[in-house]
């Protein structure tokens, strides 16, 4: 097992190397979630992610031997970047093996900070399988992203921080993949404060370290925006720790945490991938048991795709009702179409997109259907609109 001495001594070996990031409190999400919510910006590490701590440790632990042979990693992303920027300061060979469906913006940024990137297999645990054989033949050092003590030291000094800047905090809620994190977190965090509560999340759909602290089957798999949290085989270390010093896991669904990065951009103005804001989807799952409580959430990364933050982002205005599609039947005479979007104009509305359809209509030949994408302000704004459409006389549908 971990003990606090390990991650102080962690902390003095990375210091200076990563950033001492932020922890400022939240009144917008604490007063959306009803706790007192204090944020922890590990996105702002130079790789966007708390995974450089531990990586660092471990890197700084090797001989000049081991040094020599340089690393291999596998990771989805954050732990492969933590790994290639620090092995490069230090002049160390690093390879990484990534599954194949990592995003482009990890596998990207990873070759960018000088490490040869190698994709095998289609899951984390076909990618760790490959690692291993090639450490073997190649004699590499294997790094391992979660189930090692001097990389789970690494991370545990994020909650040296937190409560060094809040000493009185309540809980904790940490993100769970592997486990490193969380397991760090709590042993730093159950030392110093024997009565803190540490919850873990995980998506609902990869929650194999809830499974196996519950003596469940191992059963994951899907598609998730959350990628940083798809792991199959959580480590053994993290999951001794997690049983010993874990108040709950908790399980959060895939459309709760697109809502916490939209949540993260438009209240707190700071970018964070799925798995980096899924501590703040536990609160707004679970908000009853956090309701009053002092809360630090760790935003343990930031390294998501830009087509698919905007997609969130947008996918974020049509659940809000700020983005909805009208179907709207016209009389196919001149003017109106220009009678229809000056009315919605003048409803305050905004227009985005327009579709003309006169083949595939279901109403008559005579009367063809528009579709209107539509900017609103919220759900009562929309129906406004609508009413003032019907009133106008113009045929109007609300389409989910």
């Amino acid at each position: 097992m971990l003990s606090l001495t390990d991650i102080q001594a962690a902390a003095r070996q990375i210091d200076g190397a990563v950033v001492r990031t932020p922890l400022l409190a939240s009144r917008t999400l604490s007063a959306l979630t009803g706790a007192e919510v204090f944020l922890k910006f590990e996105n702002l590490q130079f790789t966007a992610s708390f995974k450089e701590r531990g990586a660092l440790n471990k890197l700084l632990s090797l001989s000049p031997a081991e040094r020599a042979r340089g690393v291999i990693a596998m990771s989805a992303g954050n732990h492969a970047q933590g790994v290639a920027y620090h092995a490069a300061r230090l002049g160390i060979r690093a390879v990484i093996v990534m599954p194949r469906g990592t995003p482009n913006t990890k596998i990207h940024g990873t070759q960018v900070l000088g490490a040869e990137v190698r994709l095998e297999g289609g899951t984390l645990a076909e990618a760790a399988a490959c690692a291993r054989m090639l450490a073997d033949t190649e004699k590499f050092v294997f790094v391992h992203p979660y189930d090692d003590p001097l990389v789970v030291a690494g991370q545990g000094t994020v909650a040296l921080e937190i409560l060094a800047a809040q000493p009185d905090l309540d809980c904790l809620v940490v993100p769970i993949g592997g486990g490193g994190l969380v397991a760090g977190m709590a042993t730093a965090a159950r030392a110093i404060r024997p009565d803190i509560e540490v919850f873990g999340v995980e998506s609902r759909t990869y929650s194999a370290m809830y499974q196996r602290v519950h003596g469940l089957p191992v059963s994951v798999g899907g598609d998730t925006i959350a990628e940083g949290l798809a792991v199959r085989d959580v480590g053994e270390l993290p999951l001794a720790i997690v049983k010993a010093l874990v108040k709950e896991i908790l399980l959060v669904e895939e459309d709760t945490i697109e809502r916490a990065i939209v949540a993260l951009v438009e209240l707190e103005k700071t970018v964070a991938e799925g798995a980096g804001a899924a501590g703040l989807a536990a609160l707004l799952a679970h908000g009853d048991r956090f309701a009053g409580k002092k809360v630090a959430i760790p935003l343990c990364g930031g390294n998501i795709d830009t087509r698919v933050l905007a997609s969130v982002l947008m996918r974020g205005l049509v659940r809000d009702g700020r983005l909805v599609r009208l179907l709207v039947a016209l009389p196919d005479i001149s003017g109106s179409l220009a009678k229809v979007a000056t009315l919605i104009g003048e409803a305050g509305g905004n227009i985005v997109e327009v579709q003309h359809q006169r083949v595939f209509g279901i109403a008559s030949v005579r009367t063809p259907e528009v579709e209107f994408v539509v900017e609103t302000r919220d759900q009562a704004h929309t129906a406004a609109l609508v009413a003032r459409l019907e009133a106008a006389g113009v045929k109007t549908k609300l389409l989910s």
